[in-house]
């Protein structure tokens, strides 16, 4: 049986190759993503965005940690009676912390997850237009080639075309 359909297989991909056109007329392209990804001007306005959140983000962080140190300080000049009582105070500040941390980088992985997909959204439907209207039947994420004739590279174009349409 699995002799059968080996052989079934076999024919059904040698017809394939048989009725389509060789490649050799197919018109074929790669980019870099990486680079166009770096490139787009969105992608530098959204690094903005994000490193800002970030820094407002370690500054208070910052204030915060200040904060729980001030309180311990204050803490070891007590009594063991009043360390006590105080105790359940500053774990409570320290699991806030944590809380706060843990939401905040969440918060902020999230943004940079939604940035992501809509560059990458960008770039796979301006590849697709340009693809379309230039008569590629195949454009290439140069990563998974071995070798790339620089001839057939349309990186700079897509980055023009990105960037041309790019609106702040």
């Amino acid at each position: 049986m699995r002799k059968v359909w080996v052989i079934l297989w076999v024919t059904v991909f040698c017809l394939g190759l048989w009725v389509r056109p060789s490649l050799a007329e197919e018109k074929i392209a790669y980019v870099d993503l990486s680079r166009i990804f770096s490139e787009y001007n969105k992608t530098k306005d959204y690094d903005k965005i994000l490193t800002d959140k970030e820094n407002a983000y370690s500054t208070d962080r910052e204030k915060k940690v200040n904060e729980i140190k001030q309180f311990q300080d204050k803490m070891n000049l007590l009594s063991d009676k009043e360390k006590e009582a105080k105790q359940g105070d500053l774990e409570s500040r320290i699991k806030t912390l944590q809380d706060y941390d843990r939401q905040k980088q969440t918060d902020l992985r999230k943004d940079q997850d939604e940035k992501m997909k809509e560059i990458l959204k960008d770039i796979e439907d301006t590849v697709k237009q340009f693809s379309e209207k230039e008569g590629y039947t195949l454009v290439f994420n140069d990563r998974v080639l071995i070798y790339q004739n620089k001839s057939m590279d349309i990186t700079d174009k897509i980055i023009e075309l990105l960037n041309k349409g790019y609106k702040k």
